[in-house]
C-alpha cells in the first residue's frame, strides 16, 4: 500500500488534559510530549495514533470530523466514558443506535453498538 491513516490530530487548549482524557478512553498511553504536542498510541509502532496541538481559537460548530467507537457493551462504555469527564450532546441525530458524546473539549464522538467489521 502507499499510503495509510498515520494520525489524527485533535486541536486543543488543554493538550495534557484532552491527552489524557484519550488515552484513558482509548485505553492507550502518551508516546511523546513536549510544549507544542503530545503524541498518544497503543504503541510506538501501532498505526495510527493521535496528536494533540494547542490552538487559541475555541470550537465554535459542529465537528466535521468526528471518532466512532465500537465498545463489546455500548451501555457500560458510555457510562465508563461519562466518568472520564465526556458529556451526552444533541446535534440533532434523533433516534439512533449510536449514542452523541463530547469530550471535555466539545468535540463530538460516537459510541456505536458491537461491530465486527466496517459494513456491520
Amino acid at each position: 500500500m502507499a499510503v495509510r491513516m498515520y494520525q489524527l490530530t485533535v486541536d486543543t487548549h488543554d493538550l495534557p488534559s484532552l491527552a489524557r482524557f484519550w488515552c484513558a478512553v482509548l485505553d492507550w498511553k502518551v508516546l511523546f510530549e513536549d510544549e507544542e504536542e503530545i503524541v498518544i498510541g497503543a504503541d510506538a509502532s501501532a498505526l495510527p495514533g493521535m496528536c494533540f496541538v494547542p490552538v487559541p481559537d475555541a470550537k465554535t460548530v459542529k465537528t466535521r470530523l468526528h471518532i466512532d467507537l465500537a465498545p463489546d457493551d455500548q451501555d457500560a462504555e458510555v457510562e465508563r466514558i461519562l466518568g472520564l469527564g465526556a458529556r451526552r450532546v444533541d446535534i440533532g441525530q434523533g433516534e439512533t443506535t449510536w449514542v452523541v458524546l463530547a469530550d471535555p473539549e466539545g468535540n463530538e464522538f460516537c459510541v456505536l453498538s458491537p461491530k465486527n467489521s466496517l459494513v456491520d
